[in-house]
């Protein structure tokens, strides 16, 4: 398969890897740099890593995994979308942070894991559980509070968890992901098992001690850790330009000694790439890896603010243009790709209709499920919070 065609059409299409959306011009940023004093040398640390073309790592992908791939992005796309019309139809109790516009990392990275291999996952993390491979009936059932959920429905939208999938759990502290990440990571060594784990983290999760003591502990004893940050632009409604003083975050790897890759994405095969040399490299023992994927959420940071039904993508948002909407909404990770294997006749515009077609039958379906099963029981919320049975005195 010639990969070389999906990063031409991009160019074509004028979609570059990192290319960079503020509202500051490049000169007047540099102006009011330079009289600072500090303009040219500063820019020029920020120039972002050329695209590099599909490398010859997905060749071998046979047509069935890559349309597979596209399955779960659609998969992705249309949970979430169900989940925003829950929302705005006032069937949806608690908080749900939309993932759509991210669906190439989630994808891209878990179709380079193992089933065995672990997760971490964050408050935004559906897409991770879906393409990890989580039970789209069970998932709804955990969000909507009923019993049979994941969770027994005392969860909700932020704690799934699936064990046996390798799902540590989505995690409302921010950050905590590298931690758990790491710590699982730790055991994995101390097993000699030539497993490896992820660790998803938003833009913001860098800035904690978690990713900190994550990091140092992972550089030191060369953990199977690879830890993957979602860079969508914004940390709840800050934008990242106006709190970074590096344009790259993956560069906050060097002061641990840490492997670090930047990657575009909206682009699932160059997330896939990055992912599977980073996988391959920790099962040999190689060490960590920090992977930064720039993308953007197409969605406010949590619920459905400027959101509408039978509409992608919220507007009318004070702390972003829509503007700057529309320009990422032009890069459609799923529309890249599936351009991309029509173009490369692995997929065909029918086959993509019916997929979508599949695909939204079985969230409907999941919805309906859902909305069937009961609520728990008030007795059960004490259920998995103490030992069973007299735990004996410690004897001094």
């Amino acid at each position: 398969m010639n990969i070389k065609g999906y990063a031409e059409e991009d160019r074509a299409a004028g979609v570059i890897m990192g290319r960079e959306i503020h509202t500051v011009s490049r000169r007047a940023f540099v102006q009011s740099l330079g009289a600072a004093g500090i303009g040219s040398a500063f820019f020029s640390s920020m120039v972002t890593q050329p695209a590099r073309a599909a490398s010859t790592y997905v060749d071998d992908l046979p047509a069935e995994r890559l349309i597979s791939m596209y399955r779960d992005m659609v998969k992705i796309r249309l949970w979430e979308t169900k989940i925003k019309d829950l929302i705005l139809q006032g069937g949806f109790r608690g908080v749900a942070h939309l993932y759509v516009g991210e669906e190439a990392v989630a994808v891209g990275v878990c179709n380079a894991l193992r089933k065995d291999d672990y997760i971490a996952s964050t408050h935004r993390g559906h897409g991770h559980l879906i393409a990890k491979g989580g039970d789209l009936n069970r998932m709804l059932a955990e969000i909507t509070h009923k019993a049979t959920g994941y969770c027994k429905g005392y969860g909700g939208s932020l704690h799934i968890t699936d064990m046996s999938l390798g799902i540590l759990g989505m995690n409302g502290i921010v950050g905590s992901s590298h931690l758990l990440g790491a710590g699982a990571a730790y055991g994995i060594k101390v097993k000699g098992t030539d497993q490896v784990v992820v660790s998803f983290g938003g833009d913001g999760s860098i800035q904690g001690s978690f990713f900190t003591s994550a990091a140092n502990s992972a550089a030191t004893y060369k953990l199977p850790w690879i830890c993957v940050i979602e860079n969508n632009q914004y940390q709840i409604w800050v934008n990242c330009a106006d709190v970074y003083a590096i344009r790259d975050l993956a560069r906050r790897a060097d002061g641990y000694g840490i492997e670090s890759r930047v990657v575009d994405g909206n682009d699932v095969l160059a997330v896939y790439e990055a992912a599977r040399y980073a996988v391959e490299k920790a099962r040999k023992g190689g060490g960590p890896t920090v992977i930064e994927c720039k993308t953007y959420r197409w969605y406010d940071h949590y619920g459905t603010a400027g959101a509408q039904a039978g509409r992608d993508g919220a507007f009318g948002l004070g702390y972003r243009s829509d503007r700057e909407l529309r320009e990422w909404m032009a890069q459609d990770p799923i529309r890249r790709f599936e351009r991309f294997l029509i173009n490369e006749n692995v997929l065909t515009e029918q086959q993509a209709g019916r997929i979508m077609e599949d695909v939204q039958h079985a969230v409907d379906q999941a919805a309906a499920f859902a909305e069937a099963q009961p609520v728990p029981k008030p007795e059960d919320g004490l259920l998995n919070v103490f030992a069973e049975g007299a735990v004996p005195l410690r004897k001094r």
